[in-house]
């Protein structure tokens, strides 16, 4: 469904996304940042990646719901959903606000796709897995996509949560979903990209987010095991690192009544 045009005024919905939240420095950055954002800049509807909310890798439905205290409204996910297995008892329950990736190609329990009411309208939700250089096997995301947009009508518009690998694959979805959707948050990486803008024809687009986790550490894995996998093939299991400061790192966007977006900017706090 295109985005709408309006002549009168409109409405503003402030929308944040925050990046990948990792462990418990991440959850406790939430605790601490969330709520004064949220009271800055008037802040509507909270989105936040969460495969990594446990405190190893993956959701557990307790920690969602302590997040949900601080004010995160929904939850999207990614390829390492499925870690904590306990999670797929869960996620199909209607009052969890969690969905997993769309393209998924096996069958997994749960929806790749909701629609919530806001106060401009029906917001839907996407969340979709990179096809480049992730493990998982997963359909075309870019034909995916536009399937789930051509059979949902019930919506205003659209936003999507790219969880993806390469900028280039990411890049490459802005500019196949410009009009289509409201906004793409790119995902995965971990690391916050610095290219938030609006395209020629009204999506907000940003190739990643970041994280909000612990700041020392290689994507939030404690950074020795990393450095040693890298310097001699070895390291370990990967651990989240649980020791030093955290990063928080998100994304506000604006969107008038009829779904178009006036404002992208990043919101990073240390």
């Amino acid at each position: 469904m295109p985005m709408k045009k309006s002549n009168t005024q409109s409405k503003e919905f402030n929308l944040l996304f925050i990046g990948d939240i990792v462990g418990e420095i991440g959850r406790e950055k939430v605790k601490k940042i969330l709520p004064k954002i949220k009271k800055e800049y008037s802040i509507d509807f909270i989105i936040a990646n969460g495969e990594h909310l446990s405190d190893r890798v993956g959701v557990d439905i307790e920690i969602m719901r302590e997040m949900e205290t601080f004010g995160i409204d929904f939850f999207t996910t990614g390829n390492h959903v499925w870690r904590n297995d306990s999670f797929k008892k869960e996620i199909v329950k209607k009052n969890v606000p969690v969905i997993r990736p769309a393209n998924f190609v096996s069958k997994y329990p749960g929806h790749g796709f909701l629609t919530v009411e806001t106060k401009i309208g029906r917001m839907l939700i996407i969340n979709l897995l990179g096809k480049e250089g992730i493990k998982e096997k997963v359909s075309n995301p870019f034909k995916k996509v536009l399937s789930i947009l051509d059979s949902q009508k019930d919506f205003d518009f659209a936003i999507v949560d790219f969880h993806a690998e390469m900028t280039s694959e990411k890049v490459a979805m802005g500019y196949h979903l410009d009009g289509r959707v409201a906004a793409i948050f790119g995902t995965h990486t971990h690391v916050p990209t610095a290219d938030a803008k609006i395209l020629p024809n009204g999506t907000a687009f940003i190739s990643d987010v970041g994280m909000t986790g612990p700041a020392n550490s290689v994507l939030g894995v404690k950074k020795d095991i990393i450095v040693e996998r890298f310097l001699n093939g070895t390291g370990g299991k990967f651990e989240v690192e649980d020791q030093g400061v955290g990063v928080f790192n998100s994304v506000l966007i604006t969107v008038e009544d009829g779904g178009n977006v006036v404002k992208i900017k990043r919101i990073d706090k240390t």
